[in-house]
């Protein structure tokens, strides 16, 4: 039996691995599940699954998770040190799927355990790519990219000579406004902004996926990743999502990754890496899709693309301010107190802010200097949205 962990059990990345474990419960031994707020969710699957121990990332919710657990032998456990602990615990391959800054220390514990790490966080690529890719490689670890763009880079790279690559094309859907006209934009509300039009999402990778700063971190996730230099790197606005990536080599050939909107194409490509296994996916009718349609995505729609390029331009510790001051331009749209296109504004600002900062962006990179830039970008965020 596989030993597994699954971080970020009650999110949507992590509901449909579980979905994938329980189809096969004899093939996997669970360790560790950890969650938010959703304590029902979470006590649940750990009692299904027969979980060890399971993780809530809030102090405050701890008692009752024990009080859902009571009985059941799962061992309980809550906060930032209950996280990483439960990622030192032994595991062949952990699901890295928590939202945010906060998964990058846990997917780092768990690399220096040796166990692979199946990676839906984008933030500790971007925040600190090289410091996981560095712990992958003295751990002799190996990361799993989970995301759909880059399993689908991935998949598409089997085989070949990433010296042969001449392009990468990620593809994104546009999100909920991409048929607005522009002048609308400034009025887009959180509701509008938290429907998706192909996926069934939560509300924070939605709204990231109207403003395209979802596929803003996905291109400095690819740059990390697979190590492509950014003028490598194009995005397609694809309104369909059938089509996640392609990969263009240097005889001028494409090879694309096609698939239905369904995240556990990813999720059971590397949970059952390095082999193929059935998975309970839609198979695609290509004679009634009829057609699939690509278009350049607008910079002006989209400006968080270009501040994607400046981040990785700039380099050092940037790609940590550019994350943190985009979580907490989000959480003030979603607050209500700046507007849509006003995240692109501030994210921008708080870039420039901090580059200012003599030093401060070319520090080394480390656990602790990504968590000190990642607090001033949001302290900076904060200050600039009250002086607004």
């Amino acid at each position: 039996m596989r030993r597994v962990s699954i971080f970020g059990a009650t999110g949507s990345i992590g509901q449909n691995t579980i979905d994938l474990i329980r189809r096969a419960p004899e093939e996997y031994d669970v360790v560790a599940l950890t969650g938010g707020c959703n304590i029902t969710q979470l006590a649940k699957d750990a009692v299904a699954l027969k979980a060890d121990i399971a993780v809530t990332a809030y102090p405050e919710k701890l008692d009752e998770l024990r009080r859902a657990l009571a009985g059941s032998g799962v061992k309980t456990a809550a906060g930032e040190m209950a996280l990483a602990e439960a990622a030192a615990r032994p595991a062949d391959w952990v699901m890295s799927a928590i939202v945010g800054a906060a998964g990058l220390k846990p997917g780092i514990v768990a690399l220096e355990q040796g166990a692979t790490l199946a990676l839906a966080n984008k933030e500790s690529l971007v925040c600190a790519g090289r410091l996981l890719l560095g712990t992958a490689a003295r751990s002799k670890a190996r990361i799993l990219p989970v995301d759909s763009e880059h399993s689908a880079i991935f998949q598409g790279l089997v085989g070949e000579e990433l010296s042969a690559v001449e392009r990468i094309l990620i593809t994104a859907s546009g999100g909920a406004f991409r048929d607005w006209p522009l002048e609308d934009l400034a009025k887009a509300t959180v509701e509008q902004a938290s429907t998706h039009p192909n996926w069934d999402m939560g509300q924070r990778i939605t709204i990231d996926s109207a403003s395209m700063f979802n596929k803003a971190m996905e291109v400095i996730e690819t740059r990390e990743f697979f190590g492509v230099d950014p003028k490598q790197i194009e995005v397609l606005v694809h309104p369909e999502s059938l089509v996640h990536a392609l990969v263009g080599f240097q005889d001028g050939a494409l090879m694309a990754h096609v698939g239905a909107a369904d995240m556990r194409h990813a999720i059971g490509y590397a949970l059952h890496w390095p082999e193929r296994k059935p998975l309970p996916v839609e198979r695609l009718d290509l004679t009634k899709i009829g057609q699939l349609n690509f278009h350049a995505p607008d910079d002006q729609r989209y400006p968080a693309l270009r501040l994607a390029r400046e981040t990785m331009a700039r380099g050092g510790l940037m790609g940590a301010v550019f994350n943190a001051a985009k979580e907490r331009a989000l959480d003030h749209f979603i607050a209500g107190r700046i507007g849509f296109l006003d995240m692109a504004d501030l994210t921008e600002w708080v870039m420039a802010a901090l580059d200012q900062e003599p030093g401060l962006i070319d520090a080394s990179m480390t656990l602790d200097s990504v968590a000190h830039v990642d607090h001033l970008a949001r302290m900076a965020a904060d200050e600039r949205v009250t002086r607004i």
